[in-house]
């Protein structure tokens, strides 16, 4: 029986991060089995079948066609990280505004799941934390050669980004020999997010000291920013950070600009970022919208961990 045969519309939509989680474990663990199985008699990696986009598209209509005040948009369908399976994100609007949604598909096409991949391993975080060191653009602040680097996922129209950024402010008080990069991950569903997420990157190249002021301030004025009046407001912005406004629109515009943002959204795709805010402390992700205390103590223990490896290399 399938994730969507076994739940409703409504519970689709709802279900917790929890729910999702224990699901994808389960799932995983078939995943897995099955695969162990198939290895002893073929040892040969399962192969990708990506669903076409009619096909993803007959799916959600069967799922969603009688709610007539939901519409979607398939944003990607792509290869998983788990080999055999295939991702699928789409962006789902209802009255309560638009979110974006995943989940996977069999390679045989019979099969979905609506859940979390979580890495696993002795060291579970090395390989994110690999590619996040390779792969940033973005500003960055604090030593650069520090025991944990902090890498913030955000984007600069949501809601719950806003709400977490007097969190990670603390946070950062809090752990001064930290290393701190923001990455831009604007959403698809956001309508001047990737506009204000090229200023963001303009105005970072421009002063690493205007940056956070700019960041801040466009925070503020969230609400107040609509796709009409983007440009206006964030040239507003950026004057009141201390950047010449004309100069940095300029730079929005560019081409070279666009690629930086679109590279660092396949880096925050790469490390497992599918909504915002996200951050890894060094690779492990996190909510930075979780209590200070709580986001310290991971700060606190990667530093021991860090501390721990420099000593037993040292004895060597």
């Amino acid at each position: 029986m399938t994730i969507f045969r076994a739940f409703d519309t409504i519970k689709f939509l709802t279900m917790t991060k929890m729910h999702r989680t224990f699901l994808a474990v389960v799932f995983l663990s078939a995943v897995v089995f099955g695969q162990a199985v198939s290895h002893a008699a073929k040892p040969s990696a399962p192969e990708t079948v990506l669903p076409s986009e009619d096909t993803v598209n007959s799916f959600l209509f069967q799922m969603f066609g009688h709610e007539p005040t939901v519409t979607w948009k398939v944003d990607q369908i792509r290869p998983s990280v788990i080999p055999g399976l295939a991702e699928v994100s789409f962006v789902i609007s209802t009255p309560k505004g638009k979110n974006q949604q995943s989940f996977l598909v069999s390679s045989d096409g019979k099969h979905g799941i609506n859940g979390d991949i979580f890495p696993f391993g002795a060291n579970p975080f090395e390989e994110a934390r690999a590619k996040l060191e390779k792969g940033v653009n973005g500003p960055s602040r604090g030593p650069a050669k520090a025991a944990v680097t902090l890498v913030e996922f955000s984007d600069m129209q949501c809601p719950h980004c806003q709400k977490a950024a007097p969190n990670v402010e603390q946070l950062l008080a809090l752990a001064p020999d930290a290393h701190f990069v923001f990455q831009n991950f604007p959403l698809p569903a956001h309508n001047w997010a990737e506009k204000a997420a090229a200023y963001v990157d303009c105005v970072g190249r421009a002063s690493n000291e205007a940056v956070w002021k700019f960041i801040q301030k466009t925070f503020d004025e969230q609400s107040n920013i609509t796709e009409s009046n983007a440009d206006e407001k964030l040239k507003t912005v950026a004057t009141a950070s201390g950047v010449n406004a004309d100069e940095i629109a300029a730079c929005a515009a560019k081409p070279e600009t666009k690629s930086r943002i679109e590279a660092s959204v396949e880096l925050g795709k790469a490390v497992g970022v599918t909504g915002t805010p996200a951050m890894f402390i060094n690779g492990r992700m996190v909510n930075p919208g979780e209590p200070v205390e709580a986001l310290k103590k991971v700060v606190d223990f990667q530093a021991s961990q860090e501390k721990g490896n420099s000593n037993g290399k040292a004895d060597k």
